[in-house]
């Protein structure tokens, strides 16, 4: 400090937010303002520093120089800080603590022994002048000294702050990972909230304890961020200047007083969780915002635009472990769909972990930055949700020769196309069958989804030489390429053979590459390559139809659940709760990548891991829709068990109509075509066949692909 007094102060923050501070520390009237790497200096009389305690939204800690010295060891830094004034700043009565970092080539390469070493320095001052000895408190103390070495140069500086500046005082309670208030501040400072205050609307579609929306509103409201803070470390500072201060908070209750008269902007937070919605109702409460920002309990898949443009901002779930970063790929694709389709024309901002995860959005990024959530790099992205133009994929088919060899495979094939394109297209399918085993000597089925053809060749009879069965299916492969035109990359091949013993759930691939397709309002994935089944039965469809039909405000229990299709309508249909047991967790995590794939979150779709009669036996809830879909047959090598569908579904359907709600509907289905419903059933419940009206058109051909039971309480 100089005999002006005019000091040098330093303002830390998390790395990314150094350009916010500057331009804060110049309206508080600090000069020669200096950004470093995770830190801003400037000169100024007290006035600029207690503004920036009580103001600067984005900084941790403001810090005013007391002396700057070179330092050889540790033996030096206590003869320096024994030489130092320490009576000028604080009493023998007050406490203190010492704060110590570390940069560059220090030349004590321990904070905490660099920090001892002051403390031992102050301590002996302390007894020489007075011969008593303050007291260490390290929770708020009445004064915190910091030291800072850099190389062999040193710098002590008071904490005015006392406490990390982030600790704005309306935080009840944290989620599993809250933002620090100065990073949510810094979030929306870089998405340019502080020069667009005219905003109509800002809303946080998952806004877990609420804090981004909370900071946004004090910038609107020009709130100064440290008003209703109660502690700061210069209240014990002996050169405190309290007239200055009261003068600083004066100003600050009438700009807070002012801002809150004004016009303000629809501000809405949503998250999936009741508990975290409920603890960012308390934090709103205690800011004293609750008659601005509103929060309530609701998905993403379920939001609309409250006006024709606003701004968007959220922190989304990162995805750090390897096993979550699909599902939140697809969370992240869901975001750019929704916001395209129901915020067309509103600006975003979203604040993720993983750089590689930003093209899931499909949004041309007009800014990103790079920040840190603590020690987690991430980075700030901001652009605009544009609706783009969506044009159906239709496939348009093209004439050419066939082989002589390959005629009557191609005949079938166009002739098959003509009737099912067209049924498609009036029904709005674009996953269904168009080929399968029509002719012996093409033993294969032939699936359309959306842009993509999936072949399942079946295993011939041991009869055909494997030979001539390979050719007709290579001859019968480049005739689909030739009518769909379309590279051999769109067309799959998969080979179907009864499967025994564990060989059932063994990978077919390892390619984990999943394609999104549509059914309905629902956006499912599928795959071509990694397993025997593509994620999706498409004998089903109208069932999966039904059931988001007639589940609007009802408990959906899918059972044997697979990759969660069926849930997925129930979820789009308005199902008050779903939950989806499966005993795969590949399948489960399948289901739950659906889920957020479709905006969804699992607080109120429970996704559980499970034998479903075990489950059954342990289940106490009711449901209001139950959909059964078994295997035929399955062995769990862990468990030593078999299930068997003929012997095992009468205990199965028992259970399960034990769970089922008196009013309720049990939709049973199997694929075993010697399938027999045990006559002993009818006796106990009302149970009605369904199976004509479950087949989808495009397997009208083959009547025993499945068999459909409704089930209900007599």
């Amino acid at each position: 400090m100089n005999k002006d007094n005019e000091y040098k102060f330093f303002a830390n923050c998390a790395l990314g937010l150094e350009q916010l501070i500057v331009d804060e520390i110049k309206e508080f009237g600090g000069l020669e303002v200096v950004a470093g790497k995770g830190t801003v200096e400037w000169l100024g009389g007290l006035n600029s520093g207690y503004r920036a305690c009580l103001w600067s939204r984005f900084s941790s800690r403001i810090l005013i120089n007391l002396m700057g010295f070179v330092v050889k060891d540790a033996d030096e830094l206590y003869q320096k800080c024994m030489q130092f004034k320490w009576t000028d700043h604080m009493d023998v009565t007050a406490s203190f603590a010492i704060d110590c970092t570390l940069s560059g080539d220090a030349v004590i390469d321990h904070n905490q022994f660099a920090s001892l070493r002051v403390k031992d320095a102050l301590v002996d001052y302390f007894r020489e002048e007075t011969g008593d000895r303050p007291s260490v408190k390290t929770t708020r103390p009445d004064v915190r000294f910091h030291l800072h070495i850099d190389g062999n140069e040193a710098s002590l500086s008071l904490d005015l702050s006392g406490e990390s500046l982030h600790k704005r005082g309306y935080r009840v309670a944290g989620g599993m990972a809250p933002l620090k208030e100065t990073l949510a501040a810094g979030i929306v400072g870089l998405c340019g909230l502080l020069e667009q205050k005219d905003t109509p609307a800002l809303v946080d579609p998952m806004c877990g304890t609420g804090t981004l929306l909370i900071e946004s509103a004090l910038i609107l409201g020009d709130v100064a961020p440290g008003l209703s803070r109660s502690y700061f470390g210069f209240l014990g500072w002996k050169k405190h200047d309290q007239l200055l201060w009261d003068s600083l908070i004066d100003e600050a209750v009438a700009r807070e007083d002012a801002g809150l008269d004004r016009k303000w902007p629809f501000i809405m937070g949503y998250d999936a969780d009741p508990v975290v919605v409920s603890a960012a109702r308390q934090n709103i409460v205690r800011a004293g915002l609750d008659e601005v920002i509103q929060i309530k309990c609701a998905e993403l898949a379920t939001l609309g635009a409250p006006a024709e443009s606003g701004f968007m901002v959220c922190n989304l779930p990162y995805g750090e472990r390897l096993s979550e970063t699909e599902k939140v790929r697809h969370l992240y694709v869901a975001m750019g769909r929704i916001g395209r389709e129901k915020f067309n024309g509103w600006q975003f901002g979203a604040f993720i972990s993983n750089p590689d995860l930003a093209e899931s959005f499909k949004i041309s990024w007009n800014n990103k930055h790079r920040l840190y959530n603590g020690s987690i790099a991430c980075r700030l992205l901001i652009g605009d949700f544009t609706e783009q133009e969506q044009t159906d994929f239709v496939w348009h088919l093209r004439d050419f020769e066939p082989r002589p060899e390959v005629v009557d495979f191609a005949n079938r094939l166009r002739k098959n196309l003509k009737k099912y394109l067209k049924q498609a297209k009036k029904e709005e399918v674009s996953c269904f069958r168009v080929y399968d085993r029509d002719l012996p000597d093409y033993n294969f089925s032939v699936d359309l989804y959306e842009k993509w053809v999936n072949v399942q060749e079946y295993a011939p009879p041991k009869s055909i030489d494997l030979q001539v069965a390979s050719e007709r299916l290579n001859g019968a492969l480049r005739v689909i390429r030739e009518i769909f035109g379309v590279r051999s990359d769109r067309v799959f091949l998969k080979k179907r053979e009864r499967q025994k013993g564990s060989k059932q759930y063994q990978k077919q691939d390892n390619r984990k590459k999943m394609y999104p397709v549509r059914e309905g309002d629902a956006h499912l994935l599928v795959n071509f390559k990694d397993y025997l089944d593509t994620g999706l039965f498409l004998d089903h469809r109208p069932t999966r139809l039904r059931v988001g039909q007639e589940t609007k405000g009802k408990r959906f229990l899918n059972l044997f659940g697979y990759t969660g299709a069926t849930t997925i309508h129930a979820a789009i249909g308005g199902a008050a709760a779903t939950t989806t047991v499966d005993l795969s967790a590949t399948y489960l995590q399948w289901a739950r990548m659906n889920l957020s794939f479709n905006g969804f979150a699992e607080n109120n779709h429970r996704v559980i891991k499970a034998d479903c009669q075990d489950w059954l036996e342990e289940e106490k809830e009711l449901y209001d829709f139950i959909f059964v879909d078994p295997p035929t047959f399955s062995n769990t090598r862990k468990e030593k068990r078999i299930f068997d569908i003929q012997k095992d579904h009468v205990r199965l359907l028992e259970l399960a109509m034990k769970r089922l709600d008196q009013n309720g509907i049990l939709i049973f289905s199997t694929n075993f075509r010697r399938f027999k419903l045990d006559k002993k059933l009818a006796e106990q419940f009302q149970i009605k066949q369904i199976t004509e009206n479950s087949i989808p058109f495009d397997f009208k051909r083959n009547s025993k692909i499945h068999y459909c039971w409704e089930l209900s309480h007599k």
